[in-house]
């Protein structure tokens, strides 16, 4: 019985978006909270989940396999596929998270991009930002979570660790493979890197 209800329950949902002209490939795959919130012209690919307390704008499109708890999605906003986006995050205007990207409690701003494989938590970041593929932000030391700031027009380089209380500064630029745990100041490039070591006609060991 409860099952039919869960049931019910989610083919009325799924109609009403429907209705309003939400856009979904295979509906009976897409699943929703009864206080989920969606704008015009949304797209919705299969297998994804609306959990508790989303918002989602206008012109936005999410593809398969993400997963959506207690987030603000603003217009024109690409997700996924396989994002999950975690409890008090919002996502700006034209932001765009890619696959394999998990964040929690963190503000993305204006046109900033996370293509893919990242851990974004406790940060807030500004306009334009580009991070890497592989960067994460360290924001847990075992007792308490920490803030990340990262301000507007950052880059920051595949595989990096953001090791959080720390901020980087305007239009600075984190180079690929580096563990950062200080400031960065604007317009700056910071890399942290052990020197390549290369031994020549090296034979393996049998």
């Amino acid at each position: 019985m409860k099952q039919n209800k869960l049931t019910n329950f989610q083919s009325s949902l799924r109609h009403k978006f429907l209705k309003k002209g939400v856009k979904m490939i295979a509906p009976e795959t897409v699943f929703f909270s009864k206080n989920t919130k969606i704008g015009k012209n949304v797209t919705i690919e299969p297998y994804v989940v609306f959990a508790d307390k989303v918002s989602v704008g206008n012109n936005v499109r999410i593809l398969s396999f993400s997963h959506l708890e207690g987030v603000k999605i603003e217009n024109n906003v690409n997700i996924g596929p396989y994002a999950r986006i975690r409890p008090g995050t919002i996502l700006k205007s034209g932001s765009k998270v890619g696959n394999f990207v998990e964040i929690k409690k963190s503000v993305i701003g204006k046109g900033s991009k996370l293509n893919h494989l990242s851990y974004i938590g406790d940060t807030k970041i500004g306009k334009k930002v580009n991070i890497g593929a592989g960067t994460i932000t360290c924001n847990y030391d075992g007792v308490q979570k920490n803030k990340t700031i990262i301000d507007d027009e950052v880059f920051v380089g595949s595989n990096s660790s953001l090791v959080a209380p720390i901020k980087l500064e305007k239009k600075s630029m984190v180079g690929a493979g580096s563990v950062i745990t200080k400031k960065v100041s604007n317009n700056s490039l910071v890399l942290t890197r052990a020197n390549q070591i290369e031994i020549k006609n090296y034979k393996r060991k049998k």
